[in-house]
């Protein structure tokens, strides 16, 4: 029995197999608004930011 999953972007119910090379989006459109939506930063990980580490520079590192 083939698993079928919904593709996040638009819905549609998606066949999990190998033929489908953009599994789980059911097409390369929808591939790619995903992809604009994490390059655009509509999505986010939840956690603590961390400490960013101070530039060397500042700190008498090489120049």
């Amino acid at each position: 029995m083939t698993t079928v999953v919904k593709c996040p972007t638009c819905g549609k119910e998606v066949r999990w197999v190998p033929e489908n090379r953009f599994r789980p989006f059911c097409s390369e459109r929808c591939k790619q608004i995903d992809l604009g939506a994490w390059a655009a930063e509509k999505y986010k990980i939840a956690g603590n930011p961390q400490e960013t580490p101070p530039d060397e520079d500042q700190h008498g590192g090489l120049n």
